[in-house]
């Protein structure tokens, strides 16, 4: 079930968040993810509008938009490559003419997965958090 995400879904969200960076980002030191748990919970997230996957009432994963942005979409990697990142981000497709977002151009994974939705590669800049480089994508409709 997709519904918005809550106050009290928030360390679920975190923690998610945080184990599947560290696994889809292994070129990145896990010190930094680390760092960026509080943000990600206090300043993030509740900035952005977000939505979970919820199962059980289990947290499998959710997507943040912010500003045009998909700032976030994150599946538990135990539930990856079962459809719950594409229903998320068909949910956004139906509220929202178009959508940018940033990927880590070493993130293969996820730059195919965002390619075959639909989104199309644009230009590479540096990741001023990190100093990774990253992939703008974009996903207009019609």
């Amino acid at each position: 079930m997709i519904r918005p995400l809550s106050a009290t879904d928030l360390d679920a969200a975190v923690a998610l968040w945080y184990q599947t960076s560290l696994q889809a980002h292994d070129f990145i030191p896990a010190a930094f993810w680390h760092e960026q748990q509080a943000a990600m919970r206090d300043i993030y997230l509740p900035a952005s509008k977000s939505w979970v996957y919820e199962e059980d009432g289990q947290l499998l994963g959710f997507i943040s938009w912010y500003q045009g942005t998909v700032a976030a979409l994150f599946i538990s990697p135990d539930q990856q490559s079962h459809g719950l990142g594409r229903q998320l981000l068909n949910h956004l497709k139906t509220q929202y003419d178009r959508l940018d977002l940033t990927v880590y151009a070493e993130n293969e994974q996820a730059r195919r997965f965002y390619c075959r939705n639909g989104f199309k590669e644009g230009k590479q800049q540096l990741c001023e958090h990190s100093g990774h480089p990253e992939l703008m994508m974009h996903w207009q409709r019609g």
